[in-house]
């Protein structure tokens, strides 16, 4: 079991830094006004990156931290979806 927990935290850690990345390009396509890959970049980290960060989480067991950066990171998602007046 210690083989694939130590696995799990290193896809968990790669799936945050590509979350990092999407939410930077996110901020990049909204400065430059480009709002087709900005809803690319919504939808990707909406339907794919989080809910798979979420559910890695949730089998190497969900600590408190973990559930407040998926909370941090929805937070953060909704806010870009209202300034592009996605809901």
């Amino acid at each position: 079991m210690a083989k694939r927990a130590k696995r799990l935290k290193s896809a968990i850690e790669s799936h945050k830094a590509e979350i990092e990345r999407h939410f930077d390009k996110l901020d990049k396509e909204i400065n430059e006004k480009e709002e087709i890959l900005a809803r690319y970049h919504i939808k990707e980290l909406d339907k794919s990156l989080i809910a798979v960060l979420e559910y890695k989480i949730s089998l190497l067991g969900a600590t408190k931290e973990d559930l407040e950066l998926i909370k941090k990171c929805r937070r953060r998602l909704e806010e870009y979806k209202k300034k592009l007046g996605i809901m």
